[in-house]
């Protein structure tokens, strides 16, 4: 069984904290749906301290921002990206239109279209989440998405202008100063001077993904992307200090951030513990590294590594990394992640950063069901029918007539006798004025 050297806070304490977020976004959507700008203006000012004559940038003011970035920076940036769209267009052509003739002149297919237009949250904050842009909007143009609207937040009243080079560099089509629920409502519900879209995107605190699940069905989007987690499988071979660094790399994301480490080895997890405890009180990031690992972070020793991936699937945890001697076992042993991280020359860092895959990943168990941001989400998969054989389409027509008429479907039936008779001579009984 399962030992833990290190527990979290009971869940019912977390169950109360989201409970008080849902009802607070539930207000403010319905401000906005009832006054549109005005309600956005006020959160924004009340949130953000920001009122601008226009939430969007325009064309100049983006030129003058991006030109007032360092050039080693925007290189970065076109390094960063260049790995985004490479993955993201490889993944797109896996994806081909299909054309198949399932019986003579019947043929059945489907394509892949993107959507009209989508919205990406760059999420900002204290901490400017440029590399976000590179995996919403990247990733939406190589779908092929004609119109991409992005909103990311001031800084303490300041315009983060790499944030905006990243998502000027990435193609945005718009690009609006703007953060928080009443970001992605606006984007959702439209406003006098914001355009709507059918698809939001990208992650965001706990206030903004709570604001995609409400809605969701309105609009869609592309999966509950809430407070980061890590969960890091090791076995004696790992190096303690380096998965304390992990641990705490991610940690530092906010105070709700779960850091979870599964090992068969106690003594690999107490040494964990004593290196966590020791690099904390030096980190610039402790006040939110520090309360997340003291109310979300576990340790959890098993007695085989094959307990440990079954346990860690239980957890279905936005990112894994495994540091054990085979680390790449996972990949048949596990299923319920949003990303795995094999070895210990890649890291979930490498992920949010630079490597090329998308961080915008399912967190709070949404893995059971989805992986993350890819092209595939910003393209509906729609199908079309055609029958041009006669003979195939009459006997159709009496196949349907039958199938339709054991479900109680007379419409759908007389839609297939039709056919039937047309194309195959057959009789329509119920064609009161072919009776007559």
């Amino acid at each position: 069984m399962p030992r833990f050297l290190k527990s979290p806070v009971p869940a019912a304490q977390v169950t109360a904290a989201r409970a008080d977020v849902a009802d607070r976004v539930r207000a403010i959507l319905d401000d906005i749906r009832e006054r549109g700008d005005e309600a956005v203006r006020q959160y924004s000012e009340k949130f953000d301290n920001w009122s601008p004559g226009s939430f969007r940038l325009s064309a100049g003011e983006t030129e003058r921002i991006v030109a007032g970035v360092p050039e080693t920076v925007l290189d970065d940036i076109r390094f960063v990206q260049q790995q985004v769209r490479t993955f993201a267009q490889a993944q797109r052509d896996s994806l081909r239109d299909v054309e198949i003739e399932t019986l003579p002149g019947v043929r059945l297919g489907h394509r892949h279209v993107p959507v009209s237009a989508a919205g990406a949250y760059v999420p900002g904050g204290r901490y400017p989440l440029t590399a976000s842009a590179h995996m919403t909007i990247v990733t939406a143009k190589v779908a092929g998405v004609p119109r991409v609207a992005a909103c990311t937040p001031p800084i303490r009243g300041e315009i983060p202008a790499a944030t905006v080079a990243a998502m000027h560099l990435a193609g945005a089509d718009e690009i609006y100063l703007l953060g928080g629920v009443q970001a992605v409502a606006a984007l959702a519900v439209g406003t006098e001077t914001i355009g709507s879209v059918p698809m939001l995107a990208g992650p965001g605190n706990a206030y903004v993904a709570e604001a995609k699940r409400q809605l969701f069905g309105e609009v869609g989007i592309d999966l509950f992307a809430g407070p980061t987690e890590i969960l890091v499988i090791a076995d004696e071979h790992a190096d303690p200090f380096v998965v304390a660094v992990d641990l705490l790399s991610q940690a530092e994301h906010g105070p709700d951030s779960p850091a979870v480490l599964v090992t068969t080895s106690e003594e690999l997890g107490r040494e964990v513990e004593r290196h966590v405890e020791r690099l904390l009180p030096g980190m610039p990031t402790k006040d939110f590294a520090e309360p997340a690992w003291r109310d979300h972070g576990e340790i959890v020793v098993t007695d085989t590594l094959d307990e440990a991936f079954a346990l860690a699937d239980t957890y279905a945890s936005e990112h894994v990394e495994v540091l054990t001697e085979n680390p790449r076992q996972a990949l048949t042993k596990m299923r319920d992640y949003g990303a795995l991280f094999l070895g210990e020359g890649t890291c979930v860092s490498y992920g949010d950063k630079v490597i090329g895959t998308n961080h915008v990943l399912p967190t709070r168990g949404a893995a059971r069901y989805t992986g993350g941001l890819w092209v595939g989400k910003y393209l509906k998969t729609v199908t079309h029918q055609e029958v041009t054989d006669t003979a195939s389409s009459a006997l159709l027509g009496e196949v349907c007539g039958r199938a339709a008429r054991v479900e109680l479907f007379e419409g759908h039936a007389r839609s297939g006798d039709v056919r039937a008779a047309k194309y195959g001579g057959k009789a329509l009984p119920w064609n009161e004025e072919a009776g007559a």
